[in-house]
């Protein structure tokens, strides 16, 4: 196709003004204070426990989204009821709503005086200012990239096709798991990452929610604003680029996992 090398020499160098210099001033600024500080930093426990906290949070709160997205995903494609717009427009509500608002809402909301959080009190269960409270606000920022991936797909499958499997004899549960599910698996991974990266940098709606507790319920994100604000500007871009080669490297098995199977798929 005609004008390859143009579009070819936009590409780079939008990418390097707008990802590839951030990253590498990421990648170069922890070592300005030697190889023992960066170490330190993210060696310390405390920064590990930030770590597992917000990549296992994330996960899980990207894997309930992956289950009940779907489910969303397929009421809003296959039913018609009434106010079914409507509930398409709450889906994209996490996109619009500043993180900050949704966090103290979520505060409020789950806190042990708060309507959901007042009901698993007498059941001894805090949700807010806990690791819980930090998956439930991360439920809420990841959900709508799993409906949005996957609605698209399910509405190029016709319907016709599940009539067809029920009429050779599928069950319910076998067209969905032969025919539904490996058409939108490629979809779900795809949304799963995005709701994955998205969990894991997140700051403004977790803060409030989370009691930030060092070794408990303190994010890396937050973490990383600490070490700002004590002027350790290495130590925070040290948090930083472990954090970021850690989501490379799931991102990036994610992805291969994908194209798998969607060659797979195709075959």
């Amino acid at each position: 196709m005609p004008g390859f090398w143009p579009a070819l020499g936009f590409t780079l160098v939008y990418l390097s003004f707008f990802v590839l210099l951030p990253l590498a001033a990421l990648a170069l600024r922890p070592w300005e204070a030697g190889l023992d500080h960066v170490w330190g930093v993210i060696s310390h426990p405390r920064t590990i426990a930030a770590l597992k906290l917000s990549f296992g949070a994330a996960f899980a709160a990207a894997c309930i989204n992956a289950v009940f997205g779907t489910i969303v995903a397929w009421v809003l494609v296959r039913y018609d009821f009434p106010g079914r717009r409507l509930l398409d427009a709450f889906v994209d509500f996490p996109f619009a709503l500043p993180t900050a608002v949704a966090g103290i809402s979520l505060a409020a909301i789950y806190a042990p005086n708060g309507a959901i959080g007042a009901l698993f009190a007498p059941l001894d269960i805090s949700i807010a200012y806990t690791p819980l409270g930090v998956m439930v606000a991360l439920v809420f920022v990841g959900f709508p990239f799993i409906v949005r991936s996957i609605q698209p797909v399910l509405e190029d499958i016709q319907v016709e096709v599940e009539e067809a499997a029920a009429t050779l004899g599928a069950t319910r549960l076998r067209t969905i798991l032969t025919v539904i599910a490996p058409a939108i698996l490629p979809a779900l991974l795809a949304g799963f990452s995005l709701a994955f990266a998205r969990a894991v940098g997140e700051y403004g709606s977790v803060i409030f929610i989370a009691g930030n507790l060092p070794n408990v319920s303190e994010i890396a994100p937050l973490l990383i604003v600490i070490r700002l604000e004590e002027f350790d500007y290495a130590g925070a871009a040290a948090v930083g680029l472990i954090m970021l080669t850690i989501s490379l490297v799931l991102l990036l098995v994610l992805n291969i996992l994908q194209t798998q199977i969607g060659r797979r798929g195709r075959a």
